[in-house]
């Protein structure tokens, strides 16, 4: 049995208020915002990496099984290229299609230290290169491996500061720690797990590593393809100190209504061999819709000399265009609330999770019939910029998918938009997120992101004056 260390007295109530003053501090005398810039800008420039396509026959360490068609590694682990069958019915509508998907069951661990510098804590954040990211380097959580990473699988250097999150965990104490889906129409029940630890001690530096305060994360939030996925994630469990009011539903409510989705809803997910997909084509170089939307399987070879295996080729999932994922903000009774959808996808765990208001492919999407387009689409599509609240293009994760970006938005309506909504929506504030958050499985990746996002734009505008 392991035993975790217990946090002192105070820490708990006193969580919220110590990173808030991290959100408040915009500048840091560890590492100023000159320092930073002209660090990143080193890491971009001298790290070497090369990402180029190749056919499926130069994959190394790679097949398709016999039979089945799986895309496969020869270890049997890391991950698969399966095929899924998929089965909907709600609201009177029913949908049937197979598709490929990621498989890949094991828990892998993201996670942040935070250690207080001057009385503001601090990240430690690496600047990591991920083959399918926009701009290749980004940065990342203090660590990001699978369990095939962090236990020797890859067979290459150990990851830096895994120690601090497994356990004993002698130099670290936990603070956040839940279970987090990712994105459930590329991957079958993904789930990784997210901390945020404490460090108790010195922690040793590292050239590809840097400590930043949450201001002034959040300012790099502002710029596209910054802070990678896996970092907003995390980021999304740390709470801030704000004093919101009353909500519209009790967070009662809201888990009431989620378990009315999940219990009235028919998800049927029936996994099948890859070769077994219909509608999708297997080419030399790509799997790809035979109706050109959705996404293609490709294979990269990839070169870096910065990660823990310098050399190496994989699969990875490359979407035909660039998502949109916008959540339309409110205010209810003088309080901010966030329209939230009930969204059911492929390979979700448990048939919906709480999702943005508006999540898609525009471009598939707005060719679709009216009746079938996502609601609310149009308007926040033509939402002025006076509407916006955050607008920026975030990559996804570039270790499974190929330039695969999405334009997050938060919308800001008056009270002319309606309280009344659709049954598959509902009113939330950002402190019930951030309450579901302490368990798996409620939000989406996607809203996780914009809760990080909101959270950002609030800071930066005043709203956390202690």
């Amino acid at each position: 049995m392991t035993i975790t260390q217990a946090m002192p007295p105070g820490v708990v109530t006193s969580l919220g208020r110590r990173f808030t003053l991290s959100a408040q501090a915009l500048d840091s005398s560890v590492t100023p915002n000159p320092v930073f810039r002209d660090w990143f800008a080193e890491q971009r420039r001298t790290n070497r990496y090369d990402v180029r396509r190749i056919p499926f026959a130069e994959l190394v360490g790679w097949h398709f099984e016999d039979g089945s068609g799986n895309l496969v590694h020869d270890s049997g682990r890391f991950f698969s290229v399966e095929g899924l069958r998929v089965r909907t019915e709600w609201g009177g509508h029913g949908a049937s299609w197979s598709q490929p998907i990621i498989n890949q069951p094991e828990v892998g661990i993201l996670g942040i230290v935070v250690k207080e510098f001057n009385g503001v804590l601090h990240c430690l954040m690496q600047a990591k290169m991920e083959p399918g990211n926009l701009d290749t380097v980004q940065l990342s959580p203090t660590v990001q491996a699978t369990r095939s990473n962090y236990t020797g699988v890859h067979k290459g250097a150990p990851v830096h500061y895994i120690d601090y999150f497994k356990p004993p965990r002698v130099g670290s104490r936990v603070l956040f720690d839940s279970l987090q889906s990712e994105q459930g129409s590329w991957f079958l029940r993904k789930r990784n797990r997210n901390m945020v630890v404490e460090a108790l001690g010195e922690v040793p530096e590292h050239e590809d590593f840097v400590w930043l305060t949450l201001g002034q994360i959040h300012q790099l939030l502002y710029e596209n393809n910054v802070i990678n996925m896996d970092a907003r994630t995390v980021l999304s469990l740390i709470p801030t100190f704000a004093d919101e009011g009353p909500s519209l539903h009790t967070t009662e409510h809201v888990l009431s209504w989620l378990t009315e989705v999940k219990a009235t809803r028919e998800l049927v997910q029936s996994s099948l061999p890859l070769a077994g997909v219909q509608g999708w084509e297997r080419t030399d170089h790509e799997i790809r819709h035979s109706d050109g939307h959705h996404f293609s399987v490709i294979a990269a070879s990839v070169s870096a000399a910065n990660r823990e295996v310098q050399r190496w080729t994989q699969p990875l999932l490359a979407p035909a265009e660039q998502g949109l994922a916008a959540f339309v903000v409110r205010r209810i009774g003088g309080v901010p609330h966030l329209l939230a959808q009930a969204r059911s996808e492929a390979g979700v765990l448990d048939v919906a999770e709480l999702g943005p208001t508006v999540q898609c492919q525009p471009g598939r999407a707005l060719a679709l019939p009216p009746e079938r387009q996502p609601r609310y689409l149009d308007m926040v599509l033509s939402a002025p910029k006076s509407r916006m609240l955050y607008d920026t293009v975030q990559s996804e994760e570039g270790g499974r998918f190929h330039h695969a970006g999405n334009r997050y938005a938060l919308v800001e309506v008056g009270d002319e938009f309606p309280v009344d909504v659709p049954e598959d929506f509902v009113w939330v504030t950002a402190g019930q997120l951030a309450g579901l958050l302490k368990h798996g499985n409620y939000l989406n990746i996607e809203a996780r992101t914009l809760l990080t996002s909101l959270r950002a734009a609030w800071a930066l505008g005043g709203a956390y004056a202690l």
